[in-house]
């Protein structure tokens, strides 16, 4: 097994992982992972169907504990700490499920304004106003009385990002954001979670096998290989489709095709 190529940028850290091992009881699904997220990166989590994207998110935006390892926040440890300062690093994340997760019943400004009612003391006019500027932000402006189901798929991933952003966070993890999107639905997307990280400075993680994707935003990655149970990669994909020396992720890459961008 080729060791993992990774950049050495001296950014700050966003998050560390050091040693995190993922199982569910006796199996485990990766073990000695060892990466760096660093402040502003668009960061993917790649590698094929049933490698553990997404136990990985879980495990870094708190929903599951890992087996070993830590994840550390700004030098703390996430799981390694009490539940106020687990309640406060949360805070600073955004979350983007796959559906978009907004409730049907309410309309985009009521789903968006949910988290600033439940965290914070801000009066209801500003509320209003924070949401028609979160919805703006997302190309969303004056759809604030719409339900979900009078709009788009693409439409309501964009309300859910505006949700995920409405608390400010430092740190936005999006599960699959392209899944049941059209093509340009799709690089909609993409162009705003690159906006969003340019124009904000915000550390955005993406779980996400779409090759369009991971080229057009990423800048870093970490690619999970499901037969040694471990990463193979990290760094940035474009770099990584050059430079690889590990045949699996040129695959991958490549879709099979084993051609390389020149």
């Amino acid at each position: 097994m080729s060791e993992p190529m990774e950049d050495k940028s001296g950014k700050e850290p966003a998050i560390v992982v050091k040693g995190l091992e993922m199982s569910y009881g006796s199996f485990v699904l990766m073990r000695d992972l060892n990466f760096t997220i660093d402040r502003g990166d668009i960061f993917i989590i790649m590698g094929g169907s049933g490698c553990g994207k997404s136990t990985l998110l879980k495990h870094l935006v708190g929903l599951k504990r890992p087996a070993k390892g830590q994840i550390l926040y700004d030098d703390v440890s996430y799981w390694d700490a009490g539940p106020e300062v687990q309640e406060s690093l949360k805070r600073r994340f955004g979350i983007l499920f796959q559906s978009g997760a907004l409730w049907s019943s309410m309309t985009l400004a009521e789903n968006v304004a949910m988290p600033l009612e439940q965290y914070t003391s801000l009066p209801p006019a500003q509320i209003r106003e924070l949401v028609s500027f979160k919805l703006a932000l997302v190309g969303l402006g004056g759809f604030e009385e719409f339900y979900p189901s009078e709009i788009s798929g693409g439409m309501k991933k964009r309300a859910g990002l505006a949700r995920a952003m409405a608390l400010d966070p430092d740190i936005l993890f999006f599960d699959e954001p392209s899944a049941g999107l059209d093509p340009i639905s799709a690089r909609l997307l993409d162009d705003l979670i690159i906006e969003l990280s340019e124009s904000r400075g915000t550390t955005v993680v993406v779980v996400t096998h779409e090759l369009a994707s991971i080229f057009a935003i990423g800048t870093n990655s970490v690619f999970l290989d499901p037969d040694v149970k471990t990463m193979t990669a990290a760094g940035d994909p474009k770099r990584l489709l050059k430079e690889s020396p590990d045949p699996k992720v040129v695959n991958f890459l490549t879709r099979g095709e084993g051609a390389r961008q020149q």
